[in-house]
């Protein structure tokens, strides 16, 4: 299954999820979808059961990740080690096939500053940009439309930074380990938060 299909499996139980949180759930290693070469995730039902387990206990017991992770090793095992060669790096001509963005759309993406290449090389985040944009295409919605998005993520990464940099200034041991986890948990809320305002504010556009 792709992210999409799953994600319309869970929204009936929890209409809250995203594919943001199930992309954060998959980068702390509580889920580990396969990829296929160009960078596509590919879900199983296993993974979907893992995926209503988390949500069960965020939702009805309130648990961090770290306790929940150990509450799957012991109804599911333990996840196998996440491998190197599953990190995205893809050529220009991979990425506009595997987004299915023409150059064009492309050469504005990265003209708007909505995403970059590292060593001509571009990363997972960047091929999530890019199919995000191609599907918002559809809609008339071009990246020049969107730089109000890019400044509201902005200003959403400036509110981390204000909260880990007390965190980091301590310089204490595992200070960087302790501020990556609060930084993760704090994006996943402003995530959340972000999509709940969206939602209520179409609803309030639709009258209802």
């Amino acid at each position: 299954m792709s992210i999409g299909e799953v994600l319309a499996l869970l929204q009936g139980e929890f209409p809250d999820v995203t594919i943001s949180k199930i992309r954060f759930l998959e980068g702390e290693g509580l889920i580990e979808p396969e990829r296929s070469p160009s960078g596509y995730r590919k879900f199983t039902h296993l993974h979907v059961e893992q995926l209503r387990f988390i949500l069960r206990e965020q939702r009805d017991h309130y648990l961090p990740l770290r306790v929940i992770k150990d509450r799957m090793a012991e109804s599911f095992g333990r996840p196998r080690a996440v491998q190197e060669n599953k990190e995205v790096r893809l050529s220009r001509a991979e990425l506009l096939e595997a987004a299915e963005i023409d150059d064009e759309t492309l050469t504005e993406l990265e003209d708007y500053g909505l995403l970059a290449p590292v060593a001509r090389r571009y990363d997972e985040e960047a091929l999530n940009v890019a199919r995000s944009v191609g599907a918002l295409a559809r809609f008339g919605l071009r990246a020049r439309h969107l730089r109000a998005v890019k400044a509201a993520a902005e200003r959403e990464c400036g509110l981390v930074e204000q909260t880990v940099a007390p965190i980091l200034k301590r310089r204490a041991p595992g200070a960087i380990g302790e501020a990556d986890e609060v930084a993760r948990e704090l994006s996943t809320l402003l995530l959340d938060l972000h999509a709940s305002l969206v939602r209520s504010g179409i609803r309030s556009v639709l009258g209802r």
